[in-house]
């Protein structure tokens, strides 16, 4: 847990599938001064060592199901009275990579509904929440792939890329409530997602596929959090910031 306890009346923070990879590290740094809703829908045992950690509240949710949204939110609001700062973070690859002419629509609908029908519905409704209390911000979690092909995940991609206007849609929509919102676009990083394929990406890392030559961490996404929860980017509404180590420079 955080060596000072947080005080009761630190924002609130809610970073769904927290207990593992991005969402961990991003649950970890908030720990230190908010009052954190962790959500997770696979392992348990991965959740209670996070809460033990950080002393987080935890809630199991599957984010592309509306009644686990709903009981989410509203438990939030029983538990918390208010929601500061919204991360969607949860997310899905394909469970088996497929060529995009022989991809099933079984697998399309599971990876949309997670990746991006979810985010959506819980943005919407804590969203009015937020409106009423006058106040929030609201971070997306999205990836390269909004921009970049890879025709064995084609549905990844797709679902990034909605992401992507998501972002744009929320923050226009939300602007004059005074609730920003914004995107984070990690790059290769470290977590469970590329275990099977990180020995290839480091090595296009080292010959410039990554300017700054190394895969990223996600630690380095957490810091992106870092800033939009202190604050330093309330005038950006609709911002992206690429955490990927260059990646989006696309050099020749």
């Amino acid at each position: 847990m955080p060596d000072q306890p947080v005080a009761p009346e630190a924002p609130v923070a809610l970073v769904t599938g927290a207990s593992r990879g991005i969402g961990r590290a991003i649950a970890l740094d908030l720990a230190l001064d908010h009052r954190v809703l962790a959500t997770y829908r696979g392992s348990e045992d991965a959740a209670r060592s996070l809460q033990a950690e950080t002393g987080c509240a935890l809630f199991r949710c599957d984010i592309a199901d509306r009644d686990d949204r709903d009981a989410l939110l509203a438990y939030c609001w029983e538990t918390f009275g208010r929601l500061d700062l919204l991360v969607n973070n949860a997310g899905m690859a394909p469970r088996e990579r497929a060529d995009l002419l022989e991809a099933t629509e079984e697998s399309f609908d599971e990876v949309l509904a997670t990746n991006l029908k979810g985010p959506y519905f819980l943005t919407q409704a804590a969203a009015r929440q937020m409106r009423d209390q006058g106040s929030g911000r609201i971070v997306f979690v999205t990836s390269i792939s909004a921009y970049t092909s890879s025709t064995n995940r084609g549905e990844y991609c797709v679902s990034k890329a909605g992401l992507s206007m998501t972002v744009a849609l929320f923050a226009d929509r939300l602007a004059e409530y005074g609730v920003g919102v914004y995107e984070i676009r990690p790059g290769i990083i470290q977590t469970d997602m590329i275990a099977k394929v990180k020995g290839k990406y480091e090595k296009l890392a080292e010959e410039g596929l990554l300017p700054q030559g190394r895969l990223g961490l996600p630690e380095d996404i957490a810091k992106a959090v870092r800033a939009i929860a202190e604050g330093s980017l309330d005038y950006s509404t609709g911002q992206v910031l690429d955490v990927d180590g260059g990646f989006h420079l696309r050099r020749l």
